[in-house]
């Protein structure tokens, strides 16, 4: 049996008596450290700090450089300035999600992009296999395995980090980083982006940097209720802000206007990879789409548990908990879109029964102020 991979935070997750890791797409991950509900409640009431250094990093570099990503992208990677960045998804033809991921604009002919951590190997793969003699001069790189990242999550989370930067964090927008910002005395690329529906920044560094970085945060954040959170509490968060996880919201067999992000699809945008399949599916009308839904009979949604209406199964759950935030029973179902109205009722088998639930407005949780991503 092949070894479980580790990120350079590992060996800091033992201070924790509470802290437990599991087996995530073969790595060694904390769910979590101190308690799933009492970690999401810091995120969103002051602040949460999260290891996803497992998370896959690739540079892409060289004269074409945008063209190509352009051709690999559904959103549009000319709009993006020095310094911004934007959530793009890349197709297989079909209209089906290779992965979803971010794109940074570090420069000309010069980006990062952040990928899941599951899809390294397939994501690199895919690329390399289109860089065609007409993208001769474009680089790829992967440097995941020399890249940490942090995620500092929650209403305090600005505070915090003004605590250990003189970067000007009041300045910098969402979906915007500094490349060459100094965090507890290491330079970081610093990112105001995140994974849970509050603010919050990403930090990526050089692997030897982790525990500077980890215990600086940490003490910093002491005095304003900073806590490590792990995978549990990164999933609730998720969930009530409805951003999709790849394998659930988003896979090979869902397309992104099935999953509701048709935001970052610019159809508009002629050659990238899918958009044929996409146009015929908008044209033709979504067979299937993501919703929102509330148990009313007792019993928690959990992914993949079938949905019914009539006596017929129309679709089947995504994920679904019991939200820590709002104490109900939801989920996020993808259903045939004759089902989708907000306020019909339908029914999920848990445990060999048919409870009632019904259609409701997702995303559950949006903070009071927002500025929609690019």
């Amino acid at each position: 049996m092949e070894a479980l991979k580790r990120t350079p935070f590992y060996d800091l997750y033992s201070a924790y008596a509470e802290s437990r890791c599991i087996d995530f797409g073969g790595w060694e991950l904390p769910v979590q450290f101190t308690g799933i509900v009492k970690e999401h409640e810091a995120v969103r009431q002051q602040a949460g700090l999260f290891d996803v250094s497992h998370m896959g990093e690739f540079m892409v570099s060289g004269s074409g450089s945008e063209a190509f990503l352009q051709q690999m992208t559904t959103n549009d990677v000319s709009r993006l300035q020095d310094g911004g960045a934007q959530y793009t998804l890349m197709l297989y033809p079909t209209g089906g999600v290779v992965d979803d991921l971010l794109v940074y604009h570090l420069g000309e002919e010069r980006y990062m992009l952040v990928v899941n951590a599951s899809n390294i190997d397939k994501d690199f793969e895919w690329l390399q296999e289109h860089l065609t003699d007409e993208f001769s001069g474009v680089t790829l790189k992967n440097v995941s395995d020399e890249t940490l990242l942090l995620a500092l999550q929650g209403p305090l989370a600005e505070t915090i980090l003004a605590e250990v930067t003189s970067a000007p964090l009041a300045e910098l927008a969402p979906f915007h980083f500094i490349e060459r910002a100094v965090v507890c005395g290491v330079e970081v690329l610093l990112s105001r982006t995140g994974y849970t529906g509050e603010d919050g920044f990403e930090l990526y560094a050089p692997v030897d940097t982790a525990a500077a970085l980890w215990n600086g945060l940490l003490a910093a954040g002491a005095p304003y209720g900073l806590t490590p959170a792990g995978l549990g509490a990164r999933d609730t968060l998720r969930f009530e802000a409805k951003l999709p996880l790849y394998g659930q919201e988003l896979s090979a067999d869902i397309t992104p206007l099935e999953a509701g992000v048709q935001f970052f699809v610019k159809l508009d945008k002629a050659g990238f990879i899918g958009r044929d399949a996409l146009l015929k599916q908008k044209e033709s009308g979504l067979p299937r789409r993501l919703v929102g839904l509330e148990m009313i009979d007792r019993g928690i949604p959990r992914s993949h548990y079938p949905v019914y209406a009539g006596g017929v199964k129309i679709g089947e759950v995504t994920t679904g908990t019991q939200s820590p935030t709002l104490k109900r029973n939801l989920g996020l179902a993808l259903l045939d879109a004759a089902y989708t109205e907000i306020g019909t009722e339908v029914y999920v088998e848990i445990r060999g029964k048919q409870l009632k639930a019904a259609v409701v407005k997702a995303p559950f949780y949006k903070k009071s102020q927002g500025v929609k991503p690019q």
